[in-house]
C-alpha cells in the first residue's frame, strides 16, 4: 500500500466523518485521478521538442504519455488540425498517491522562493490547477 493512501484511510477520513457528521464513508472527498500535461507551443516548428517533452514525462510519471493533437487549424499560430502540440498522462489509484506523496514531500519544498499553493485555484467543482514554471 501507498504511504498517502494509508494515512487517507486510517486517519483523514474518519476524522472528515466526524467533523462534517457525514452518514456515509462515501460521502467523505476523495482523489479519484491527476492529470499531468505538458504544451509545447515550439511543437510546430520545431518536432524534437515534443519527443524531449515526451521523455520528460515519462521520467516524471513513470509512464508513457498520449499525445494531444490540435482540434482546429489556426493561421496566426501556424497551426494545422491534428498537428502534436503537446503530451498528458493520466494517474489513478496507486500511481496517483504516489505521484501526489511525491510531488508535496520532495519536489514543491525544493522549489526556490516558494511562498505556498494559490488557494484561488480551486475550481467551483473540486478541481485543482497547479502550475510550475521551468
Amino acid at each position: 500500500m501507498v504511504r498517502l493512501y494509508e494515512k487517507y484511510k486510517n486517519e483523514i477520513v474518519p476524522k472528515l466523518l466526524k467533523e462534517n457528521n457525514y452518514k456515509s464513508v462515501m460521502q467523505v472527498p476523495k482523489l479519484t485521478k491527476i492529470t499531468i500535461n505538458i504544451g509545447v507551443g515550439e511543437a510546430t516548428q520545431n518536432p524534437k521538442a515534443l519527443e524531449s517533452a515526451v521523455e520528460d514525462l515519462t521520467k516524471i510519471t513513470g509512464r508513457k504519455p498520449a499525445i494531444n493533437r490540435a482540434k482546429k487549424s489556426i493561421s496566426n499560430f501556424k497551426l494545422r488540425d491534428g498537428t502534436p502540440i503537446g503530451c498528458s498522462v493520466t494517474l489513478r489509484k496507486a500511481g496517483m498517491y504516489e505521484f501526489l506523496d511525491r510531488l508535496v514531500n520532495a519536489a514543491i519544498p525544493r522549489i526556490r522562493d516558494f511562498r505556498g499553493i494559490n488557494h484561488k485555484s480551486f475550481d467551483g467543482r473540486g478541481n485543482y490547477n497547479l502550475g510550475l514554471k521551468e
